[in-house]
């Protein structure tokens, strides 16, 4: 090999090092995550002997509640999850309600008369309504969670 030869490689391997340093400086510089959907997650603890009423009326009410809230895109999804084994201080179902972002105060005034347009029941009787479910479910915790996406490189 001749000189030039050598002094070619030698400038280019110093090139590729410096272009290789600065991706893992920036690699190093950036959150290894991206962040996703929030899940709100409340935890319910079913009267025995309540499980068939409760269930009708997840089935029914809060069923149609959701899926007016993900016709109007307020969420993207919800579920409910079952507990099978579950011990004496844990939830039996989880109710999972899945959305983008999370609602500035005026979107929510919007969303609340847009709401109560819809349903046709007064506040006095929506709270009426959840005090009577009182009877045979007690709401035991409730989280707010956001996915974490890897981010890709």
């Amino acid at each position: 090999m001749n000189m030039n030869t050598n002094l070619l490689r030698s400038v280019l391997f110093c090139l590729l090092s410096i272009f290789a340093i600065q991706h893992a400086q920036a690699d190093d510089n950036e959150w290894p995550f991206k962040e996703g959907n929030y899940w709100e997650v409340t935890g319910i603890k079913v009267a025995d002997g309540a499980g068939l009423k409760y269930a009708n009326w997840l089935a029914k009410e809060w069923r149609k509640n959701l899926e007016f809230a993900v016709s109007e895109g307020w969420l993207e999804s919800y579920y409910v999850i079952s507990n099978v084994h579950p011990r004496a201080d844990e939830p039996d179902l989880y109710l999972v309600r899945i959305f983008k972002n999370m609602a500035t105060a005026e979107e929510n005034e919007k969303r609340q008369e847009k709401y109560m347009a819809w349903v046709k029941k007064s506040m006095e009787k929506m709270q009426d309504e959840s005090g009577d479910r009182a009877e045979y479910r007690t709401i035991m915790s409730t989280s707010l969670l956001q996915e974490m996406h890897f981010r890709d490189k």
